[in-house]
């Protein structure tokens, strides 16, 4: 059963809330591109590079976990 069939929430409330998350994750990715691009090459990167970097990815299989469990059953990706 999905999260839409249980009655939790709409297919618009899935989607928007996927779409922020997405776009969130696309900051966190602009902000680890700023740093490392502030970094001379022969630096080590900051750590916070690696912390946007991890959020971005938190973010984004947030948004694809919410998305996979809004589908009916049987409905392929």
């Amino acid at each position: 059963m999905s999260i839409i069939t249980e009655g939790r929430w709409t297919p618009d409330v899935v989607t928007a809330l996927c779409q922020q998350l997405y776009a969130l994750a696309r900051r966190e990715e602009e902000a680890a591109a700023s740093l490392a691009a502030r970094t001379p090459y022969w630096a080590p990167s900051p750590p916070s590079v690696e912390a946007h970097r991890t959020a971005a990815r938190l973010l984004r299989a947030d948004a694809d976990r919410l998305e996979f469990e809004s589908r009916p059953w049987g409905v392929p990706i």
